[in-house]
């Protein structure tokens, strides 16, 4: 088995942990330092690895490979993978990375457990988020509020027997809802959470089987809305949260602070697409993958757009140009090495957090004893391809 490392210069951020079961450090981020090679609390910069043996040559497919210098597999909650930040988690519907780049919190889609990770520590129940899991719905989306250094405030997109909504999580406090009623139906109640570079909440919503044809619906659209669930301004409609419309099941947001772009997964009806969000009704897909291999959240960075692939067991890289164009086939990373990836969040420091669904019991799901995981990688960046 090939393996190589995709390395680029980073920062491990320090600052002050979470204090209490429901309490949120109030550190933000710091200056960049450079990191030096083969240095850090995982024993060296961390790897995107080849795919492992296909099933033909001794390996099984779906099953990690040891990572760089390791030889050990994991053995019930303990992975001695240094890129694993936790482990024996349930499927991992959203992540969430904290200011100082260490810790994050992760929502479970099924049971709406949000919990503190930090690699070398047990996993920490923060709150838990009422959620209704069926049709694909759940704790599917959790980002840390826009001023979340002075508030300490998150938000929740979750599922209720009765419709799905955002929700606040303060410290101390139950979840309180900030919007309701975006319409929940039989399927494709999936949500994902972002944030942009004018301070918005940019919250993407299933179209619940169909509730979405409707444009006054707040079902298949892109919200825009502030931290108390009110319309931003640019939207369309002053009146009204919604943004952009067309959507069938987002899986995730993400935006590039450097010039204001904020891109979308979404599983459509034949294909999987990948947006670049603008008003109004979506215009044709930046990319698409006939294939569906069900793409899932999305990171982005400037030049760099990886999204995770659940179906396809890998991330995909992007490299838009100026002005959003993506001219280039997309870098296939990670393939079969950690299984069926979903959540993806970037931290502060530059590194990227992954977090897998190999428990979900869907077909072609392949867990190892440590699942599900959270991992934390160095994300792909420059040019050229890194294939088998």
């Amino acid at each position: 088995m090939r393996r190589r490392t995709v390395r680029a210069v980073a920062a491990v951020l320090l600052g002050v942990l979470l204090a209490g079961c429901a309490s949120f450090p109030d550190s933000g981020p710091r200056d960049w330092r450079d990191k030096i090679e083969g240095s850090g609390e995982l024993g060296g910069p961390p790897s995107l690895l080849e795919p492992p043996p296909s099933p033909g040559a001794g390996g099984q497919q779906g099953q990690r490979a040891p990572a760089q210098g390791q030889e050990q597999a994991p053995s019930g909650c303990d992975d001695p993978d240094p890129q694993v930040v936790a482990t024996c988690l349930d499927p991992v519907g959203a992540i969430a990375v904290l200011p100082d780049g260490r810790a994050a919190l992760v929502g479970e889609r099924r049971t709406g457990r949000v919990l503190q990770v930090e690699r070398g520590t047990q996993p920490r129940l923060v709150t838990t988020v009422p959620v209704d899991p069926r049709g694909g719905g759940g704790l599917t989306g959790l980002v840390l509020s826009p001023s979340y250094v002075e508030d300490r405030l998150v938000y929740a997109y979750a599922s209720t027997p009765g419709d799905n909504r955002v929700l606040r999580l303060a410290p101390g406090e139950p979840p309180k809802p900030v919007l309701t009623g975006i319409p929940r139906g039989p399927r494709d109640n999936e949500g994902a959470l972002g944030t942009d570079s004018h301070g918005a909440l940019v919250v993407a919503t299933g179209d619940a089987g169909g509730a979405g044809s409707d444009p006054r619906s707040l079902a298949g659209k892109v919200l825009r809305i502030d931290t108390l669930g009110r319309p931003m301004p640019g939207n369309p409609d002053p009146a009204s949260p919604i943004f952009s419309s067309g959507l069938r099941s987002p899986q995730g947001v993400c935006a590039d602070r450097t010039d204001g772009t904020t891109w979308v997964t979404d599983r459509a009806a034949t294909r999987d697409v990948l947006y670049r969000i603008g008003p109004g009704v979506l215009s044709a897909p930046a990319w698409t993958w006939p294939d569906r291999p069900g793409v899932a959240g999305c990171t982005a960075e400037p030049g760099v757009v990886a999204v995770a692939q659940t179906g396809g067991r890998s991330l995909v890289v992007l490299r838009p140009a100026d002005g959003g164009a993506l001219t280039a086939d997309p870098q296939t990373v990670l393939t079969n090495v950690y299984g069926r990836l979903a959540a993806a969040a970037l931290g502060p420091d530059g590194l990227l957090w992954l977090g897998t669904v190999n428990t979900d019991g869907a077909p072609g799901a392949v867990p190892v004893p440590s699942d599900d995981r959270v991992i934390r990688i160095q994300p792909p960046s420059g040019g050229g391809a890194d294939r088998a």
